[in-house]
């Protein structure tokens, strides 16, 4: 069932969602060569827990980690460790905050130091075709055009959407109804209403969209060991229209 969040609840969300951004800004800031995924996670849960709050991906279903740091061909999920970055990888990283019962949660992917022109242009697909699915997101709007918007401009720029791993519902729990895939025909599923929250998070491959999960049970791959970047928003559904609640 999906749950259509009060405005006190959304202002609840919006609290926690500006934490992930922090979180994110200042991670951005430390992406070089040299740099240690652990070290990232250790400066995240350090930024989380200053802020009064609690990193929401720790523990879960017994995951070890405050984020998630996802390199080159990894698509979600990597685990934060003695891994090194090295000159042109790229790094997703995401990032979930849990502040008083409410939840915030978004990915970007960023360049360690020069990157070749063609993981400068998954990173830019990837990052417009979030957007493009932020657009289609109004009140009326079927939960479907979402998915299509993402499906359709990515496909346009000759990438591949994965779709063994979605998006979803937010607030009170960190996965909520509904599902949100990044495929798919317009004009299918719920209506969207004012008040829902839906953390949008595109994942795209530059080779096909098959993937595969390592033998520490987290960590995504692509199959043909592609390149991979994902993006992901905590957006609301106001009367205005929707409203990005994962930003500074």
């Amino acid at each position: 069932m999906i749950k259509i969040k009060s405005t006190r609840e959304i202002e609840a969300m919006r609290r926690a969602s500006r934490i992930v951004a922090e979180v994110l800004r200042q991670l951005e800031q430390m992406i070089r060569p040299g740099v240690t995924t652990a070290a990232l996670d250790k400066k995240a849960e350090q930024i989380i827990r200053k802020a009064g709050a609690e990193p929401a991906f720790l523990g879960y279903h017994n995951y070890p980690a405050s984020i998630c740091t996802s390199i080159n061909e990894e698509v979600v999920h990597g685990i934060p460790g003695l891994r090194r970055l090295k000159e042109g990888d790229i790094i997703s990283i995401d990032v979930g905050v849990r502040l008083k019962g409410y939840y915030g949660d978004a990915a970007a992917t960023f360049a360690v130091g020069g990157i070749s022109p063609a993981a400068a242009r998954l990173i830019d697909v990837t990052r417009r075709s979030l957007e493009e699915a932020i657009k289609a997101m109004q009140v009326g709007s079927r939960l479907s055009d979402l998915s299509h918007a993402v499906q359709s401009y990515v496909e346009a720029n000759k990438f591949s959407v994965v779709r063994n791993f979605v998006g979803h519902g937010i607030g009170a729990e960190m996965h909520e109804d509904p599902q949100l895939p990044n495929f798919g025909d317009p004009g299918r599923g719920p209506v969207l209403q004012q008040g829902i929250v839906l953390a949008i998070e595109p994942m795209v491959n530059a080779g096909g969209w098959e993937v595969e999960v390592l033998t520490d049970r987290w960590t995504v791959i692509t199959k043909d060991r592609g390149l991979s970047a994902h993006f992901e928003h905590t957006v609301a559904l106001g009367a205005a229209g929707p409203e990005i609640l994962t930003l500074l």
